[in-house]
């Protein structure tokens, strides 16, 4: 080495306590962004056809951030990160095939937004799908950090690099609720991730001030355990040296820790809303803390050259030249393969297993459940079992949970807070790790807060990043009506679930069912939603005696997406035209047992089991051997799951029906009344279906 080499770096690690490599790599990166912004927006009708932010700015802190991640650790991005991707060693071509939505975007294949990245490499940190991480990736993060933490407890994690999740957020995203519920977890469970905080004072045309009462690390200081640091953003030894305790601090204390990053904002928001719009004085300000301009001056000043500075910049200016031609000329993506990844396959395609074994014994619903939970901890080590009073104390409000903590252990089966966003999305970041979370809404009235989550993270998931990232989430919800539940315990809400794509909706009538639903549920890779009648976890509801079956065998499962006849016509009837099939699931199908009692012989009952997927063919079949079809639910009907699917009957079958496809629900009313009376006025029930099926069966 050159003695002049020798003092120059001798100097910079006296300075920065940062290796001279790191230093220049970290120019050299900073340089690259920096051109990059410039020529997005010097072609900017090429590059803005699809709306983009760039990290100009935020480059210090999040080059700082990204070249100390290990390839152990997970990163939870939002969508100004572009310069944590380079530091990572990603390639400005393949960042610019994103922003032309190209075939060959390694992150979504032309689906997603730049700087959302999802990605699975070796010798990168993993990086699962993000939404547009406006706050709501904080939740996900952290069910990374948790479920690391539960896999390092119970010794399957392999390796020892105590891995630690990366969270960076923009300052405005944290007044979100679903951030709180994060750091609320975080410090409850002690969890190791890094709350990384980028702070340029603006949401977008709103300022800091118009939008919270203090900044982030202030703000942090409510959460007891979550310790706090702020670097200056805009200056990359001193956040270097910041990401560098922070990231210490979590390897070896496994516990959260928040860093406050004061950036300007250089940038447009975004491609889109652009800063010549509403920005002056307070802009020429900003570019005062410029971090390339403050980097280069350190430099210079700690005794790096002009000409070695300028031939970086040089190279990496012609990086992104080179790159953009060569991005603007990649294929786009094939138009015939724009529907695949909505779910990824399932192991699960056929019936196996004993449904009725002969020494099996009679059981109710909600034990049936129960047991498979049971047999899945028993069976699966990276298995747990959380949500609002599951944990030993009760055992679940229905006693759906009960012994399981004190054969599992309150790390494997526990109570949470009232966060319904974050037992739902947290499951979108244990799934990422490798856990495998089975999780309850204590009510479907409760599921709202979840549903931003559910829709966001978990649903997307999968089709965005074309198959790299499906989230496995099994979600139990307790749902419906009978007894006097009131307005906010008895509602039904499968319409709204069955809006969501990307996931899969079950719903199970019976103990048998409830059990092989349940085991194919949680071997789906895909989020599933399982809908359970609390009317029907005992059997003391009049007519559901029969919701109380022979428990099936430990083996069994049934695939999702398969109805059950659980009810014939005779050929005789049939044959004659004097049948009728009721489509219906969950309590509907003890209405329509009850009512069929009218017409002997004369009523097949479909069971459909599985609201989404959906078994079209044995619907199909039902309406072509009976020419009569009554589709019956407890939603109120009007713009319910219930009239699409008769409409889609109607549209599909005409030709095979003799009469209109009938219907039956509950009133078009905004909630369950409490009064038992009222309740039974609102509700479908057997009565309601035998005069129903009268009109029908005489059109």
């Amino acid at each position: 080495m050159a003695e002049t080499e020798r003092v120059i770096e001798k100097k910079s690690k006296a300075k920065a306590g940062v290796p001279r490599q790191v230093l220049l790599k970290a120019y050299e990166l900073m340089c690259t962004a920096k051109r990059m912004a410039e020529t997005y927006d010097e072609n900017r009708e090429v590059c803005s056809k699809y709306v983009h932010s760039t990290s100009r700015g935020h480059e210090a802190i999040q080059l700082a951030a990204g070249l100390q991640l290990k390839p152990c650790d997970y990163a939870s991005l939002y969508y100004r990160d572009e310069s944590v991707l380079l530091a990572l060693g990603m390639e400005p071509y393949e960042l610019m095939l994103q922003l032309m939505a190209k075939r060959d975007d390694p992150f979504s294949g032309g689906r997603s937004y730049y700087g959302h990245p999802s990605l699975k490499r070796e010798g990168f940190p993993i990086i699962p799908h993000q939404s547009s991480a406006t706050g709501m990736q904080a939740i996900p993060a952290t069910g990374m950090a948790h479920g690391i933490a539960y896999l390092e407890e119970q010794q399957l994690l392999k390796g020892d690099d105590n891995p630690v999740v990366l969270c960076s957020l923009g300052d405005g995203s944290v007044t979100e609720g679903e951030v709180s519920e994060a750091f609320q977890m975080a410090v409850l469970k002690k969890l190791p991730i890094v709350y990384l905080v980028q702070d340029n004072g603006w949401g977008i045309s709103a300022t800091g001030d118009e939008m919270r009462a203090m900044d982030a690390y202030e703000y942090a200081a409510g959460f007891k355990g979550l310790e706090r640091m702020r670097v200056d953003g805009s200056d990359f030894p001193d956040s270097f040296k910041g990401m560098k305790k922070a990231l210490a601090y979590v390897r070896k204390h496994r516990a959260p820790i928040l860093v406050h990053a004061k950036c300007p904002l250089l940038g447009h928001h975004t491609s889109g809303v652009r800063r010549e719009w509403y920005r002056g004085e307070e802009l020429e300000v900003h570019k005062q803390d410029d971090p390339y301009v403050k980097f280069e001056r350190w430099l210079l000043a700690s005794g790096e050259t002009e000409k070695a500075l300028s031939d970086i910049r040089k190279n990496a200016y012609e990086k992104v030249v080179h790159d953009y031609n060569r991005a603007l000329t990649a294929a786009d993506p094939e138009v015939e393969d724009f529907d695949s990844h909505e779910f990824a396959p399932t192991p699960i395609t056929e019936e196996r297993g004993q449904r009725a074994p002969d020494s099996g014994e009679k059981v109710i619903m909600v034990d049936a459940a129960l047991h498979a939970v049971d047999e899945i901890l028993r069976n699966h080590p990276e298995a747990l079992f959380y949500g609002q009073d599951v944990g030993r104390r009760l055992g679940g409000v229905f006693r759906e949970a009960a012994t399981l903590a004190e054969k599992y252990g309150d790390h494997r089966v526990f109570n949470t807070p009232i966060q319904e966003a974050y037992i739902v999305g947290s499951t979108a970041g244990m799934s990422t790790v490798g856990a495998k979370p089975i999780v309850e809404i204590q009510f479907a009235d409760y599921i709202w807060p979840a549903v931003n989550q559910l829709v966001e993270e978990l649903s997307k998931s999968c089709y965005l990043s074309k198959g790299k990232f499906p989230i496995q989430s099994l979600i139990r919800v307790p749902i419906g009506a009978y007894g006097g539940g009131g307005p906010y315990h008895s509602g039904s809400v499968e319409s709204m679930l069955l809006t969501i794509r990307g996931i899969k909706v079950a719903y199970p009538s019976n103990a048998a069912d409830m059990k092989g639903l349940l085991k194919a549920s949680f071997y789906d890779p895909n989020p599933v939603v399982l809908l359970e009648h609390k009317g029907l976890y005992w059997s003391k509801v009049p007519g559901t005696l029969e919701a109380k079956t022979i428990e099936p065998d430990e083996d069994y499962i049934i695939p999702l997406g398969k109805g059950r006849i659980v009810q014939q016509a005779t050929d005789e009837n049939i044959l004659s035209g004097n049948s009728t099939v009721i489509v219906t699931y969950g309590m509907g199908v003890y209405w329509a047992r009850e009512a069929s009692k009218n017409f002997p012989d004369q009523v097949e009952i479909l069971d459909l089991r599985t609201l989404n997927p959906i078994d079209w063919e044995a619907i199909v079949s039902s309406v072509r051997k009976h020419n009569r079809v009554f589709v019956l639910t407890e939603e109120p009907l009007l713009n319910s799951f219930a009239e699409s699917l008769a409409g889609r009957i109607q549209r599909e079958c005409f030709k095979e029906l003799d009469a209109p496809v009938w219907l039956l629900g509950a009133e078009n009313l905004p909630a369950v009344p409490l009064n038992v009376d009222l309740e039974r006025m609102m509700l479908p029930s057997a009565d309601k279906v035998v005069k129903a099926l009268g009109a029908l069966m005489s059109y």
